[in-house]
């Protein structure tokens, strides 16, 4: 500890008999030395106590000029914390900044996958086990120093302690990356950032193993969010391994389009075109074709859910009735939604 008090009691003594002021010198020498005192990891309290003992050991009885003499060590002791706070500063902005840097490496796919290994354990990753990501996206756009993030990671610490949890912020959206069998952190973390964002979405990529399976995983759950918008789920936590067979129908967008048009082409005579029609197939579809559940969801009569079922069977010649027919109208209107027909044309 004595070196970073090198030349305090000789600027003590000095004041003292002489009655001066510090020079810029000696101010900015002991800046310097809280700027090495902070890198080689000692806390400010203790240091600052130590700079009070030397000043009671090296306290002249009695001081010649004693208000000069105080000045001066509240003036040393300033400079020493400013250039520790400095310091500690300058390695928060390095860790931010190598964080950062790690997890575009991470979530991108990109640098040498051993390095990556050895950088992810510093942040509490072993990639040699599987992991899962979990993507939000909210109604505005987050980054790491957002409320909304300090929240969710807070709410995650409280309950798992880091455990091999990394939370972090990439475009605007929440993610969270953690071991593939903890499902219940992923879980959390999508009812913690539901709540904190007045209402986001939450998608969950399946568990893979090593750094290209975060990547994967990433990939996953950002496709789920997108599907989950194209398809109005309205589920607020939406699993890629529930979705697996949207990117399967939506492979081959020829024949699906194909598909959507002769099944769904004839809806856009309707009047008030293609779309309350497509609207009424979907949420009778998703209310397991009865019809009482799929006229509440819709705020309609029975009657009128059952006219809209006739409209379209005679529009297009199948009936959604009809387990013959329901396949093929059903299949058509996840594809409409994938291919955002009838807004878009295909």
């Amino acid at each position: 500890m004595r070196a970073y008090l090198k030349g305090y009691a000789e600027i003590l003594a000095d004041v003292s008999a002489t009655g001066r002021r510090m020079t810029r010198d000696e101010i900015e020498s002991r800046r310097a030395l809280g700027e090495q005192a902070a890198d080689h990891g000692h806390t400010l309290r203790t240091l600052v106590r130590a700079h009070l003992r030397a000043t009671r050991e090296g306290w002249p009885p009695p001081p010649r000029h004693p208000d000069s003499l105080l000045a001066a060590v509240e003036q040393a002791v300033d400079a020493f914390a400013e250039g520790y706070e400095r310091a500690q500063r300058l390695a928060v902005r390095q860790e931010e900044a190598a964080r950062r840097e790690f997890i575009d490496d991470l979530l991108y796919g990109r640098s040498d996958l051993g390095r990556l290994a050895e950088r992810a354990e510093r942040f509490g990753l072993v990639l040699s086990r599987a992991h899962a990501v979990a993507v939000a996206e909210g109604p505005d756009a987050y980054d790491d120093t957002d409320p909304v993030t300090r929240r969710v990671e807070s709410a995650l610490i409280t309950r798992f302690g880091d455990r091999n949890i990394l939370l972090t912020t990439k475009n605007g959206q929440l993610v969270c990356i953690a071991p593939g069998d903890d499902r219940d952190v992923l879980l959390h973390f999508a009812k913690q950032a539901h709540a904190a964002t007045d209402g986001s979405r939450v998608a969950i990529g399946r568990p893979r193993t090593g750094a290209g399976g975060v990547v994967h995983s990433y990939e996953e759950a950002l496709n789920s969010l997108q599907l989950a918008e194209r398809l109005g789920l309205d589920d607020p936590v939406v699993h890629a391994a529930d979705l697996l067979v949207y990117p399967v129908l939506a492979r081959d967008r020829q024949a699906m389009a194909d598909l959507v048009l002769g099944a769904l082409g004839p809806l856009r005579s309707a009047r008030g075109g293609a779309e309350p029609l497509l609207r009424t197939l979907q949420v009778y579809f998703d209310a397991g074709c009865t019809a009482a559940e799929a006229a509440r969801r819709l705020s309609l009569s029975v009657r009128a859910l059952t006219y809209r079922l006739e409209r379209i069977h005679q529009l297009t010649g199948a009936n959604p009735a009809d387990p013959m027919h329901r396949y093929t109208l059903q299949t058509a209107v996840i594809g409409a939604r994938l291919l955002g027909w009838p807004e878009q044309e295909i």
